[in-house]
């Protein structure tokens, strides 16, 4: 029981800091920067001390489960194993680097106290994804995840960020929403929503389309947050505005509590299952292939490295979807797509943190802007450098291991054409990820800036870093270094963590990384990286405009999804559809009341039927009549009042029985919304 509480500790700690730090910040900031240091340090700690210490002693499969019951109805449930592990580790490395990062990068912006207090809760709600032991837990920490990665993007306040903010939520909200009906059908259909349980309910089910219209409803909401086409859209929109630290963490991680849940339904519900392999590995090719064309055209340095953050994505996502199509025999799909989600994780964190310091100094991110900004930064430019290399899958680096581990499982596969045409877009995919890496070093790093005087700035800028900053920067590219330089002492350890996570039942035989087989792969994608670069971005990308080469994003503006079918979408014809039909079921009764009462019940004159009024107004009328009378008659007789007051108290019930009338339709409209979603949770239930 001791040992369990260290899952609530990892889950609770960081938002007891987070909200400790806020109290101590409106007082004094340096102790809140230090509370907040010392919190992401201890999470660290703790993390790596379950890594180190009972990482390597036991078996992947879960060692640590902690229950809080009757928090939400079922209650919040905890687990650690190899996969938990993992990128627990990773989770809590990133956060304190970005934490160490974060009093240099904001020391001259506002609201630092309340970025630290949602930095911390954010880490405490992914934590508790990484870390759920059923899918409710996950579904609770998720929402809570999003709400309070909100206030990243929305940090600066400035209209972009406010818009991308929204554009960010609105996707995360909508997304949950469809996520909890799969959550719904999952629990009425297989009766446990417990991760470890839910493979063998499944297997047992007899019901396969509810599972797949369940699978389907998950799918769009941790899509959503992964970043997977078409939902997207928030990705290329948030990372620009977004300050750093925090971009590192929404592209790293954030991303990969999407990922999570993707490879928890996919791993239980649908173990083994071809047909929902092909479905992920569609999703996965046009993720991948879209965000690296989208990052080549891209001529801002986030928004770049957002849109490489999408197509790594679709990497993730292609293994993904190659280990249903390859059934029992996809030890390699799997150990891809585990090494691919940590190569991504350290990746982002170094390259948007290099980005950082890159903003932080030219206060820009136009490539026309901080061209030539890195020339004179040797340990800037070799820590861009590693990252560039990794990502862009170059041997001796991360990034190469995993893209090779999935290259193989495509090629194991085999099939016709249809699966050729998938191993030719992940080759050139990777090639594009080549060129437009080599785009973003070669513009920050190595030319010169078409303003003399603005290169003259840049160079002489010689403490670009504190030391803080450069422990996170330098230490950051140096595990990531290490862990692609020696892979089989670092990265098949994290490989075998994840099988049992994914139910791998044959590890399959150890991988001969550096072969000419696997050599020759990463050549095509460098190959075609060099041609994309020098014959597309040199030729096309960058022209000669005023006496200057500049770089131009030639990316039609009209096609971006947000703008055409989205906010549309949501924002005009859905709301004026959905009204049309309210309104039109709003007159319904109406037209049926005038209809009967024009035949059936048609009106016929009554003998005594009043003109105007009630009877009492008519009564009330007569009595003031009276009144008036007798006054005009005694004290009134020299300036008497001559008023119906039958008449008017019948117009005033007139004007009462109007607003009544205004009042109750729109009553009416609430209450046939309310109806009509009470309707259809009724049927829900009934039928289901």
């Amino acid at each position: 029981m001791r040992e369990s509480m260290i899952l609530a500790v990892l889950v609770f700690l960081p938002m007891i800091g987070g909200l400790a730090g806020w109290v101590i910040g409106l007082k004094n900031e340096k102790y809140r920067d230090l509370t907040a240091a010392v919190t992401v340090v201890a999470e660290f700690v703790v993390m790596l001390a379950c890594y180190l210490g009972v990482g390597g002693a036991v078996s992947a499969e879960a060692f640590l489960q902690f229950h809080i019951p009757e928090i939400c109805g079922f209650g919040l449930t905890f687990t650690m194993d190899g996969f938990r592990l993992v990128y627990g580790t990773i989770a809590a490395l990133m956060w304190m680097m970005t934490t160490v990062l974060s009093p240099e990068y904001f020391q001259h912006h506002e609201n630092r106290n309340r970025f630290y207090l949602f930095l911390l809760l954010t880490l405490g709600a992914t934590m508790g994804v990484f870390l759920s032991a059923d899918l409710y837990t996950t579904f609770i920490f998720f929402e809570m995840m999003s709400f309070t990665s909100y206030v990243w993007v929305a940090q600066e306040e400035s209209d972009g960020a406010l818009r991308a903010a929204q554009t960010y939520l609105a996707v995360a909200v909508l997304g949950g929403l469809v996520m909890l009906m799969g959550l719904f059908l999952v629990y009425r259909t297989l009766g446990t929503l417990t991760i470890s349980e839910l493979l063998a309910a499944a297997q047992n089910c007899d019901r396969k389309p509810v599972l797949y219209a369940a699978g389907a409803c998950m799918l769009v909401g941790f899509g959503a947050k992964a970043g997977a086409f078409p939902l997207h859209i928030w990705l290329p929109k948030a990372h620009p505005v977004a300050p750093a630290p925090a971009s590192a963490l929404l592209s790293g991680i954030l991303t990969k509590t999407g990922i999570f849940g993707i490879l928890a339904i996919s791993s239980s519900l649908f173990l083994h299952d071809g047909a929902w392999g092909k479905l992920i590995l569609f999703l996965g090719v046009v993720t991948m292939f879209g965000g690296a064309l989208l990052a080549v055209f891209s001529v801002d340095l986030k928004r770049t490295l957002a849109c490489s953050s999408m197509s790594q994505i679709g990497f993730i996502m292609v293994g993904i979807g190659m280990q249903g199509m390859l059934g029992a025999e996809n030890a390699l799909a799997v150990h891809g797509t585990m090494l691919h989600m940590v190569n991504h994780s350290l990746i982002k964190l170094v390259l948007f943190m290099a980005a950082g310091v890159v903003f932080m100094n030219a206060h820009a991110l136009d490539l026309n802007e901080i061209r030539g900004f890195g020339r004179k930064k040797t340990l800037l430019k070799v820590i861009f450098l590693v990252g560039a290399l990794a990502i862009g899958g170059i041997p001796l680096f991360g990034g190469y291991v995993s893209k090779t581990l999935l290259h193989e499982s495509i090629l194991e596969y085999g099939g016709g054409f249809l699966m050729k045409c998938v191993e030719y877009i992940f080759l050139f995919s990777g090639g594009l990820t080549v060129a437009y890496m080599t785009k973003l070093f070669i513009a920050v790093f190595m030319e010169e800036n078409e303003n003399p005087q603005l290169q003259r700035s840049y160079d002489k800028m010689t403490k670009y870093m504190n030391p803080a900053s450069t422990f996170a920067l330098a230490g950051s590219a140096l595990i990531l270094f290490v862990w692609g330089l020696v892979p089989h002492q670092t990265m098949d350890r994290a490989a075998a963590l994840g099988e049992p996570f994914m139910h791998l039942e044959e590890s399959g035989h150890a991988v001969a990384y550096f072969s000419r087989a696997n050599l020759e792969g990463a050549a095509i994608s460098i190959v075609i990286g060099a041609l994309v670069y020098l014959l597309f971005i040199r030729k096309v990308l960058i022209r000669r405009e005023k006496g200057h080469y500049i770089y131009v994003n030639l990316w039609p503006s009209w096609l971006d999804l947000e703008n055409l079918i989205y906010r549309p979408l949501l924002l005009t014809i859905l709301p004026a559809v959905c009204g049309a039909v309210c309104r039109v079921f709003d007159t319904l009764v109406d037209l049926v009341v005038v209809i009967l009462r024009r035949t059936i019940y048609r009106d016929s004159p009554l003998p005594h039927e009043r003109s105007e009024g009630t009877v009492f107004t008519e009564a009330g009328g007569r009595v003031l009549n009276f009144l008036q009378y007798l006054a005009n008659h005694t004290w009134k007789r020299k300036n008497p009042s001559d008023r119906d007051y039958i008449h008017i108290l019948a117009v005033k019930h007139e004007e009462i029985k109007e607003n009544n009338m205004i009042i109750a339709r729109s009553l009416s409209f609430g209450l046939l919304l309310f109806g009509i979603g009470l309707g259809l949770t009724l049927i829900y239930i009934i039928c289901w």
